[in-house]
C-alpha cells in the first residue's frame, strides 16, 4: 500500500512558540490515520498547514508526490484534499443542498461570463453539482433534508452536513477535525460507521479527535503530538500501551 501523503520535518512557530516542531509522518492510501494529543498539542495547526491556511516555517508536504507547501488553499483543494473544521463552518442562511453544493466548486469549469449570462453551460454545470450534492447527502444518511434551511438542523446533523460538503468535492484525502465533538453516543456510533464507509469507498481519512474510544476502534495508525512534537506513532494497540502517551494524557507520578 503506497503513501498518499508524506510530511517531512514540518515546523510552524508563532513568535517563540513552536506549535508544530519537526513533525514527520506518512499516510497510506485508503486508511484512517488519526492524530491525537492534549489540548494545545498542535493538531489543528497541523491541519491548517496541510490545507494551506497557514504556511510552515520549514518542512515538506507531498501529496501524491507533489509539493503542497506554498500553494494557496484553493489550489490544495483542487489537488483532491478537503476538510471539516473544529468549529462548524456552515452557511446558516442557506439550504442544506446549497451548503453541500459549495463543496463542488472545484469541479466547476464554466467562465464568469457564462455564469453572469446564465448560459446553457452554466445551467448544465449547476445541475451536475446539484446531483453530486444529493449523492453526498444520501451517502451521509441525510436524504430528504436537502431543502431544509441549515439553521433548522440539530447539531449532529450539522456535523454530517459538513462531512457531506467535504465529500462533494470528490476528494482523495479528507481531513476531519474533531467530528465527534458534542455528539451523543448514538451519533458517535453513526459517525464511526460513516468514516469507515468513506474509506471503503476509496477515500483516505486523516482524523483529529479527542474521543479515544472512536480513535482506537477505527484507526489503522495513530500519531500522538505533545507540545507540537511527535511523541509516538503506530497502530492503536501499540499507542494504548505506550508509557509516554499515558504520561502525556494522565501526567507522571
Amino acid at each position: 500500500m503506497s503513501s498518499l501523503l508524506v510530511v517531512s520535518g514540518l515546523e510552524k512557530a508563532y513568535g517563540g512558540v513552536k506549535a508544530v516542531n519537526n513533525v514527520t509522518f506518512e499516510v497510506k492510501e485508503r486508511t484512517i490515520f488519526s492524530v491525537i494529543g492534549p489540548n494545545g498539542a498542535g493538531k489543528t495547526t497541523l491541519f491548517n498547514l496541510l490545507t494551506g491556511i497557514d504556511k510552515p516555517n520549514s518542512g515538506s508536504i507531498l501529496f501524491k508526490g507533489k509539493e503542497l507547501v506554498g500553494l494557496p488553499p484553493f489550489k490544495i483543494a483542487s489537488q483532491g484534499i478537503s476538510r471539516t473544521f473544529q468549529n462548524l463552518q456552515i452557511f446558516f442562511n442557506m439550504s442544506v443542498i446549497e451548503n453541500v453544493m459549495v463543496g463542488c466548486h472545484r469541479l466547476g469549469k464554466t467562465s464568469m461570463i457564462s455564469a453572469i449570462f446564465r448560459l446553457p453551460s452554466t445551467l448544465k454545470e449547476e445541475k451536475f453539482m446539484e446531483t453530486k450534492a444529493k449523492e453526498a447527502l444520501k451517502f451521509c444518511g441525510m436524504e430528504g433534508l436537502q431543502d431544509k434551511m441549515a439553521d433548522s438542523l440539530p447539531y449532529g446533523q450539522l456535523k454530517k452536513l459538513e462531512i457531506a460538503r467535504a465529500l462533494a468535492s470528490e476528494p482523495e484525502l479528507v481531513l476531519l477535525d474533531e467530528p465527534a465533538a458534542g455528539l451523543n453516543d448514538t451519533e458517535t456510533v453513526e459517525l464511526s460507521n460513516l468514516i469507515k464507509k468513506i474509506v471503503e469507498n476509496g477515500i483516505t481519512v486523516l482524523l483529529v479527535e479527542h474521543n479515544m474510544g472512536l480513535v482506537m476502534d477505527i484507526s489503522d495508525d495513530v500519531m500522538v503530538l505533545n507540545y507540537g512534537q511527535l511523541l509516538a506513532k503506530g497502530p492503536p494497540s501499540q499507542i494504548q500501551k505506550d508509557p509516554k502517551v499515558i504520561a502525556a494524557y494522565l501526567g507522571e507520578e
